[in-house]
């Protein structure tokens, strides 16, 4: 492959992955707190068991698909730089691996808190 090719092959890449970072960054720079809802109380503890689970849940199933998300993102960076190198490829599929198991987990977490609040009696 002549270094011109090699070149433009490698700067698009760069552009891709400049795109889809400049992409991301966007979107966790929104103001979240710019659309909460102020039309209600702000209450600091939950009441019940059941409200402390639910919230758990959110919070647990939130964490799991951004750390998830993440994988993800690095696995593609990952596979796109990596330029034929085996151990690269490979440093990219367990990157994808572990992006899978974590969406697994946040599907999953419902159904193993709900067996919490089974054994818990909520």
């Amino acid at each position: 492959m002549s270094t011109f090719i090699h070149r433009v092959i490698h700067s698009r890449r760069a552009r891709a992955i400049a795109v889809h970072t400049a992409t991301i960054a966007v979107m966790v720079s929104v103001p979240a707190a710019a659309y909460a809802d102020t039309t209600g109380t702000a209450g600091l503890a939950a009441a019940t068991l059941p409200q402390v689970i639910a919230n758990l849940q959110q919070w647990l199933m939130g964490i799991l698909a951004g750390v998830a998300t993440l994988f993800l993102i690095l696995a593609g960076v990952y596979w796109a730089t990596a330029g034929g190198d085996p151990s690269a490829v490979e440093r990219a599929k367990g990157a994808l691996k572990n992006a899978l198991i974590g969406y697994a987990l946040a599907v999953l977490a419902p159904i193993l808190l709900g067996v919490v609040k089974g054994i818990v009696g909520g």
